[in-house]
């Protein structure tokens, strides 16, 4: 197994340490004024999604892990599972609705996203940057309201509810951030 030196330690290394997955989310080089050189690392638990503060020596390492990340295409859901296929292998993984977390807000049969694995087992996935969903059900804007920056909430066609400008109606097609879950603008058919 290949394993990673402190010289190798930066910001979105995956490494494993017992056993687990975990994601260098932040590091620092610090040389004090005399002794050996120190790496501060702040570490998230892929599985479990918390967060390890560690101090490594220079010249120490790490096991990297087993991390592999794929193209998924989403299914369906079942119950609180959602279903994925491997867009290569055509093998299926399922995520729990915890993992899936609010992405599922987001996902409509047949859409492709990346999807993480560790020892071939999916721990997260993560929709595109960009969605496009048809508006299901929304208020009717107040005619001649255009003064201001007026908003609504609108529901989507995956259930969620997106804050939307005055002037979206139902039907329409509109493009959602899916990093923020902001309103981008109106989509044409």
């Amino acid at each position: 197994m290949a394993s990673f030196n402190t010289s190798d330690f930066r910001k979105g290394l995956k490494v494993q340490i017992d056993g687990d997955p975990y994601l260098m989310i932040e590091c620092n080089f610090v040389k004090p004024g005399k002794g050996q050189a120190l790496y501060k690392c702040k570490l998230r638990n892929l599985i479990r999604n918390t967060v390890l503060d560690r101090t490594y020596k220079s010249g120490e390492s790490l096991e990297a892990a087993d991390i592999e990340e794929i193209d998924a295409q989403y299914l369906y859901r079942q119950g609180e599972l959602f279903v994925f296929m491997n867009n290569e292998s055509y093998e299926q993984y399922e995520l729990t609705a915890q993992a899936v977390d609010d992405a599922w807000k987001y996902l409509k049969e047949g859409m492709n996203c990346s999807m993480v694995l560790f020892n071939g087992t999916p721990l997260t996935m993560t929709p595109p940057n960009h969605v496009v969903l048809r508006v299901e059900y929304c208020e009717p804007g107040a005619k001649g309201n255009t003064a201001s920056n007026v908003t609504k909430p609108v529901k989507v066609e995956t259930g969620a509810d997106i804050i939307c400008p005055s002037f979206v109606e139902m039907g329409e097609l509109i493009k959602v951030d899916t990093r923020t879950g902001d309103y981008i603008e109106r989509v044409k058919e």
